[in-house]
């Protein structure tokens, strides 16, 4: 069963994916502020405009990270 996370700040819903998540970085040199995998939980939405997020996660390359 695949596992899945949802964070949303009411505009935009991110969708993360840790099966497919390789660690890449990206999004935490990205968006620091969103995403802290030392803190629970790891991605603030409310951290970065709708906009910012979308460019981010358009950035991440296992796909582990969507949006709708």
């Amino acid at each position: 069963m695949e596992i899945m996370k949802e964070y949303t700040n009411g505009e935009i819903s991110v969708i993360w994916k840790p099966e497919l998540c390789q660690h890449a970085g990206i999004c935490v040199k990205m968006l620091p502020k969103v995403y802290n995998p030392k803190e629970k939980p790891w991605i603030k939405v409310e951290n970065a405009t709708s906009d910012e997020l979308k460019h981010q996660i358009s950035k991440c390359p296992s796909g582990a990270l969507s949006y709708h």
